[in-house]
């Protein structure tokens, strides 16, 4: 069992940055593929940012590509997703996730441990 805890959401303008975080605590982070998710009113809950075990190597949905930024230090047991330029159509909930499979999946079906989510708000 893994339990994650999301935070550093807000208010933001459009252009402004946010970094949010995600504390796990349970059993080896380090054994865990971390994602990103987010869910705006009224859609379905959509990938953002995810990053392998050891941080090697990272992916990301294409509409973030060059603005978000995942990272995670295992030491501290955290991920984290710097989110520069933001826009309003970044406006969602956004997910922590953690997967102990091998495959690297963008798909939210894959990750067994969400955190309870933390809300992003970017006003024009």
């Amino acid at each position: 069992q893994v339990q994650l805890v999301e935070s550093g959401g807000g208010l933001a303008q459009a252009g402004d940055s946010l970094r949010l975080s995600c504390a796990a605590s349970g059993r080896t982070f380090s054994n865990y593929v971390m994602g990103w998710f987010r869910q705006a009113p009224g859609k379905e809950r959509e990938f953002v940012a995810l990053i392998t075990r050891s941080g090697g190597s990272t992916r990301y949905v294409d509409s973030v590509k060059g603005r978000f930024t995942i990272s995670r230090d295992n030491a501290k047991n955290t991920v984290y997703l710097q989110m520069n330029s933001l826009k309003p159509e970044d406006t969602a909930v956004y997910y922590c996730a953690a997967t102990p499979r091998m495959v690297i999946t963008t798909t939210a079906n894959a990750y067994d441990y969400w955190g309870q989510g933390t809300q992003v708000t970017v006003s024009s």
